[in-house]
């Protein structure tokens, strides 16, 4: 099904300690939190597939897939308290953050 009239936001976190459990239950837990911003649509929380491809990365930790009703709603979401909260608590679990925003063409 295709998706249309939304704004994408995906999130990839490489973890400081990528062979702790407890770190990346923290983070997991933090995103949970973070699931319950008021302007977020959908998301999901994701690790790497078992898929063994040249193309595939999977040498991140954690995603976060967002969807949002527009660009306005997650400009919102940024500056949200629940969001900067997320950040201020998380942040020292992870040691690189990539993030990939895609709307219709």
């Amino acid at each position: 099904m295709q998706l249309n009239n939304i704004f994408i936001h995906h999130v990839y976190f490489w973890l400081n300690n990528p062979n702790s459990a407890e770190d990346r239950a923290a983070l997991i837990a933090g995103l949970t939190k973070l699931s319950s911003a008021a302007s977020i649509r959908d998301f999901h929380i994701g690790i790497p597939a078992a898929t063994n491809r040249d193309v595939i990365d999977v040498s991140y930790s954690i995603s976060w897939l967002l969807l949002f009703k527009n660009k306005e709603d997650q400009d919102s979401y940024q500056v949200d308290p629940i969001h900067l909260n997320f950040v201020k608590e998380c942040s020292h679990l992870w040691s690189k953050v990539t993030v990939y925003d895609t709307i219709d063409i």
